[in-house]
């Protein structure tokens, strides 16, 4: 048995949360605190990249605070990916932080394409044509900030700024560099190609280490502002969706992570490179391999989205209006009497990769209430998984048995079974919630020694709590529905 504890810090978009976790992956203490977001104009999104590391160092004295920090063998971090903050000289920030959800950079996507050539940076990062990666939000930056721009001297993926907080290294993993757009994929490094177009040296990037590598030590400053021992090891983790398919043992092409929060992302595992435009490929969080991705930016938030604007309910004020909707759908059969959405509320990345795609509601009629239109938002959701699964299934000949899901979404147990119907496939609900933590703890602990191989790690601290099984005879009622819901972007595409 070993002995010690690790701790696994997620640091997402809205807080940071860093828990401790023991060699069997039972949580052992806990600690959170929110982070800021800022819109200063629409569609652009921005933070305090000192919000991250003020937030872990709350969300650290919380947890050493409960117990012995002298039990800590080494933490991992995981983080939000396609967020980015240049720093000068002084390790201080040139501007605040651009987050993923930044849609500033669209005009350059073409731009940057056209010179570097479309297949040419698919096949180097292993992402289609998409303003996603940070690379289109450098090069907007390079365009109309351009003194800014000249004044970076390290641009940093969220994990590379908390690492350097922590240890005075600037260094980060594969699996959080590859978001950055800007990562050669198959050879581990930063492209020169992608990076003599912006015009940035390697110098001015992080160094990228293996999951699992040891990235630095826990400084004396940052022991005294953590709660953390001096000389504590730093593993590195990796990106959110990479790390959180770690959390659930996804480490094998039968088993796929889903997680069901804002977005909806996938991943199916291979140890093969491959790029299509059916997905986009990751770096794993493990010693080799990638992860086939499709994500749908419209999952959770396309539910919210209906009941605050067209229910108009404040789900604060009103919190039983989720389990209410969830009771009338519940009452309607498979199909939703008719009624079917097409979840491109945020655009659609795979397979169309269109940032002008639309969302919209059919078959309605008189007899329709709020349950079907609830019901069709999440079978729409689900029908639209299940093709970017085959997709992907048939890209690569691979087979996806079982989804193990996450996210806020796979609290209900309606969407859950809806999936499992739609899909034909196993839903595993996975005993602890907080799958990018616990990945992250999983890294460490492959760092620290204690396992041989992230496999070995995944095996003894990942458990399934439960298993949600396809009901046959709904699954023939979906396969018919899913050959009417393909036909619905072809026939609405020319519409703006």
């Amino acid at each position: 048995m070993k002995s010690g504890i690790i701790i696994g810090i997620d640091s997402s978009t809205t807080s940071t949360k860093a828990i401790a976790w023991d060699h069997s992956g039972m949580m052992i203490a806990e600690g959170n605190c929110p982070i800021k977001l800022s819109s200063p104009e629409p569609t652009y999104y921005e933070q305090d990249s000192d919000d991250w590391w003020n937030s872990m160092v709350q969300a650290l004295r919380k947890v050493t605070q409960q117990i012995d920090n002298s039990q800590i063998t080494a933490l991992a971090i995981s983080n939000q990916r396609e967020t980015f903050v240049g720093l000068d000289r002084n390790g201080k920030p040139v501007r605040p932080a651009i987050i993923w959800l930044d849609e500033r950079c669209k005009n350059q996507v073409e731009k940057v394409v056209s010179i570097i050539g479309e297949h040419k940076i698919h096949e180097i990062t292993g992402k289609p044509k998409d303003y996603a990666p940070v690379v289109y939000r450098l090069a907007w930056m390079k365009e109309n900030e351009n003194e800014l721009f000249r004044k970076v001297n390290k641009f940093c993926d969220v994990q590379t700024l908390l690492v350097y907080k922590l240890t005075g290294h600037y260094r980060t993993s594969w699996p959080s560099a590859d978001p950055m757009g800007m990562f050669d994929m198959k050879n581990k490094k930063w492209s020169e190609t992608i990076l003599d177009y912006l015009k940035i040296k390697s110098e001015q990037l992080p160094e990228v280490f293996q999951p699992g590598s040891v990235l630095g030590e826990i400084t004396r400053d940052a022991a005294a502002a953590t709660g953390l021992k001096a000389g504590t090891k730093v593993i590195a983790g990796g990106g959110d969706g990479q790390v959180a398919g770690l959390g659930v043992n996804a480490l094998r092409p039968q088993r796929a992570y889903l997680n069901l929060g804002t977005a909806v992302v996938s991943g199916t595992y291979s140890t093969d490179y491959i790029a299509n435009k059916s997905f986009r490929t990751m770096a794993a969080c493990s010693e080799k391999g990638y992860y086939f991705e499709t994500s749908l930016r419209s999952g959770t938030f396309l539910i919210d989205w209906f009941i605050k604007q067209l229910l108009k309910t404040d789900i604060t004020a009103d919190p039983l209006i989720y389990q209410r909707l969830e009771n009338e759908a519940k009452e309607i059969r498979p199909g939703s009497e008719g009624v079917m959405v097409l979840p491109y509320w945020n655009a659609v990345m795979n397979p169309y990769w269109d940032p002008e795609a639309r969302g919209c509601i059919t078959g309605l009629s008189s007899g329709h209430h709020r349950g079907h239109i609830y019901r069709a938002i999440l079978e729409g959701i689900a029908m639209e998984q299940t093709l970017a699964t085959q997709e992907v299934e048939k890209a690569t000949g691979t087979f996806t048995e079982e989804y193990a899901i996450i996210g806020g979404g796979a609290k209900s147990d309606l969407w859950r079974q809806i999936i499992a119907d739609a899909s034909g496939k196993k839903i595993l609900s996975m005993s602890s919630d907080e799958a990018s933590s616990l990945g992250a703890g999983i890294a460490a602990a492959v760092g620290a020694g204690w396992f041989p191989t992230f496999q070995d790690a995944a095996d003894s601290m990942v458990h399934v709590k439960s298993i949600t099984n396809p009901v046959p005879e709904n699954v023939a009622i979906y396969k018919d529905l899913l050959n009417k819901f393909k036909t619905i972007y072809p026939a609405i595409k020319g519409i703006k």
